[in-house]
C-alpha cells in the first residue's frame, strides 16, 4: 500500500454566488462560476500548491461544479504530473433547485436553530447526507491507496461544507465539534500530513464560530 504523504483540501475562490446570492434564483448552484477576485484567488492558491508539490505527482479529485473547475484550472498544475477525476460525491451541499431568497433566509434560520448536520434543506440535502457520500467517497480514496505507485499527493478541489465533513469523517469528530466549526475562506487550503507515527494530522484548524456543545454522555 502507497499511503500518500498529504491530503490537500481546497476551496473553491470566490464565486458569483458568494459575490451575490441573488443570483441562485436564476441560476443553477451548479453553473455558477468564480468572480475576477475568485480566479485570483485560485491563481494564488495555484502559487503555493506549485511550490508544496515541487517536481512530484498528484492525483486530483475535483467536484463537478463550474467553479470548482475553474479553480482548478487557475491551478496551472503540471499536466504531465496529475491524474484527474471528476468526483460527484464531493459536490456542494444540493438544494436541489433554484432557490428563492425569501426561502432560503427561512430555511437558514431553521437549519441554524435545528442544527447544520441534521437540518435538510425541503428539496435537497442535509449535512448528514453530504457526510455519507463523503464517507463513499472515501472508501474509494482508500481502496486507491492499495496501488503499490501512488502518487504521493492527493488534491481535493472542493467546498467549505464538504471539507469540514471530510475532515469530521477522516478524525471521527463528533456532531457537535463539526457544528462548531467554520467553513475556510474561499481559496484556502487544509492539509492531512503523514506522520512518522503512521496518523495523518492537519496542518492548521478550522475556525471556530462557538464551543462545542455535546449532546451527551456515551457509555
Amino acid at each position: 500500500m502507497a499511503r500518500p504523504r498529504r491530503i490537500v483540501l481546497v476551496r473553491h475562490g470566490e464565486s458569483v454566488g458568494n459575490a451575490d446570492d441573488t443570483v441562485y434564483e436564476r441560476e443553477p448552484d451548479h453553473a455558477l462560476g468564480l468572480t475576477a477576485a475568485g480566479l485570483a484567488q485560485a491563481a494564488e492558491t495555484g502559487t503555493r500548491l506549485r511550490e508544496l508539490f515541487g517536481g512530484e505527482r498528484v492525483s486530483v479529485y475535483v467536484s463537478p461544479y463550474r467553479r470548482t473547475h475553474e479553480t482548478l484550472r487557475a491551478f496551472r498544475l503540471d499536466p504531465a504530473l496529475v491524474r484527474v477525476r471528476e468526483e460527484p460525491r464531493l459536490r456542494e451541499q444540493d438544494w436541489g433547485n433554484w432557490q428563492d431568497g425569501d426561502d432560503v433566509r427561512l430555511q437558514k434560520s431553521y437549519r441554524d436553530a435545528y442544527g447544520h448536520f441534521f437540518y435538510r434543506f425541503a428539496q435537497g440535502e442535509s449535512g448528514a447526507d453530504v457526510y455519507d457520500r463523503v464517507g463513499a467517497f472515501l472508501e474509494s480514496l482508500h481502496r486507491s491507496f492499495e496501488a503499490p505507485d501512488h502518487p504521493p499527493n492527493v488534491l481535493l478541489v472542493t467546498h467549505g461544507l464538504t471539507m469540514r465533513l471530510f475532515c469530521m469523517r477522516w478524525f471521527h469528530w463528533s456532531v457537535a465539534e463539526f457544528e462548531s466549526l467554520s467553513n475556510p475562506g474561499n481559496g484556502e487550503t487544509r492539509t492531512l500530513r503523514l506522520c512518522e507515527d503512521g496518523r495523518y494530522r492537519l496542518d492548521r484548524p478550522f475556525e471556530r464560530w462557538r464551543t462545542p456543545e455535546p449532546y451527551g454522555t456515551t457509555g
